[in-house]
């Protein structure tokens, strides 16, 4: 009993001692340590990261599930750790009902052949779009959340923890200097200087081993930062086949739509001749438009897409007067052609723009070596 009487003083004591600390700072009354540039640089990284993760997850599960409700009944199960229930899709419900209404109408006449035609792409449509939520929910979702509610909770109770550290470090420090101020005007050695020294050298070894700890997790984001750029491509992926897929459906479909032409405008017994067997009929042309053939353009990244334009040389061109920056580089980078500077992880280069290039790209330097360099692997520094 004694025991636990002591320890909650003790605890309500730092409690304290952190608060009048962390007040005085706040009034201007306190003085507080500051960390070194490089860290406060990753603080400012790791927060960039855990907002910007946050809204890009929040936007994609919308674009994923616009039905609000929807996305709160899916929150639930996963937070009751239960499997979601399987959902028809918008295009799978569209497609039950055209043929549900094209027996009505008698599938045997024009219209109720076209329903029936239109809703089997519709249910092929539908059934992609699942394929597709569920390869993006699990490749590019899920490494999102796993970030956000696994190494983002451990990086944020590593930084309270630091905090802590740090109060009890300055407030030691404030005990120190009122204590050799007290023994300057006694003109003696007071026991409070020897132990207050003694709680500033302890807190102080505390501070910095907390401090490594918060630095390496840290330092981690980098880590991250690559696996969310591979889920990023993967998510890409899945996106370029599903649209790929839709396309050829509807394609497939005017195809269909062509042989019942006769059927889309006058009366099913129409005397008309049918049309070229490559042309489309009146109504399927308004609403289904022939996408034509675009020739393809060889891009360079990092280089304006026009075919008059020559191929960019960093060799050949000359850092401006003014307007060059450092840059710390943060992943390694392989150079894909001669054009481009390989990288590599925490070395310094000199980086600056041209008229006309690509933003997401820059001319670094390092020595005499000269290339294109990707903005993305580059930390720029003021």
């Amino acid at each position: 009993m004694d025991f636990n009487v002591k320890k909650l003083a003790s605890d309500a004591g730092v409690f304290f001692s952190r608060a009048m600390q962390f007040t005085e700072e706040k009034l201007g009354q306190a003085e507080k340590t500051e960390l070194d540039a490089h860290f406060e640089n990753l603080l400012a990284r790791a927060d960039f990261t855990k907002n910007w993760t946050e809204k890009i997850l929040r936007q994609t599960e919308v674009l994923l599930q616009p039905n609000p409700s929807a996305r709160v009944e899916e929150f639930l199960y996963e937070k009751l750790d239960r499997k979601v229930p399987s959902r028809v899709t918008n295009g799978e419900l569209l497609a039950q009902y055209m043929t549900e209404a094209a027996n009505d109408f008698g599938p045997g006449t024009p219209y109720g052949k076209t329903l029936i035609k239109v809703g089997e792409t519709q249910r092929r449509l539908g059934a992609a779009e699942r394929d597709f939520i569920h390869s993006a929910s699990i490749n590019f979702l899920t490494p999102l959340r796993n970030f956000l509610e696994g190494d983002w909770r451990t990086i944020s109770k590593e930084r309270r923890i630091l905090q802590n550290r740090r109060l009890d470090l300055d407030a030691c420090k404030a005990r120190l200097k009122k204590a050799k101020a007290a023994e300057a005007k006694a003109a003696l050695w007071s026991d409070e200087v020897e132990k207050a020294e003694h709680e500033l050298r302890l807190t102080q070894t505390e501070f910095d081993r907390q401090a490594e700890v918060t630095r390496l997790l840290l330092e981690g984001i980098s880590s991250t930062h690559v696996n969310h750029l591979r889920c990023l491509h993967e998510f890409v992926e899945s996106q370029t086949n599903y649209y790929a897929q839709c396309y050829q459906y509807m394609l497939d479909l005017q195809k269909q739509l062509g042989r019942f032409s006769g059927t889309f405008v006058g009366n099913a017994e129409s005397t008309s001749p049918p049309p070229a067997a490559t042309s489309l009929p009146a109504v399927a042309a308004a609403t289904l438009p022939a996408v034509p053939t675009i020739p393809v353009v060889p891009t360079i990244v990092g280089v304006p897409n026009t075919m008059a334009e020559s191929v960019l040389n960093p060799n050949e061109v000359k850092p401006p007067a003014s307007g060059t920056r450092k840059a710390r580089v943060l992943y390694d980078y392989e150079a894909a052609d001669s054009t481009e500077l390989a990288l590599l992880a925490d070395e310094m280069i000199t980086v600056y723009s041209l008229p006309g290039m690509d933003p997401d790209w820059l001319i670094g330097e390092r020595g005499n070596q000269k290339g294109k360099v990707p903005v993305t692997y580059l930390e720029l520094l003021s």
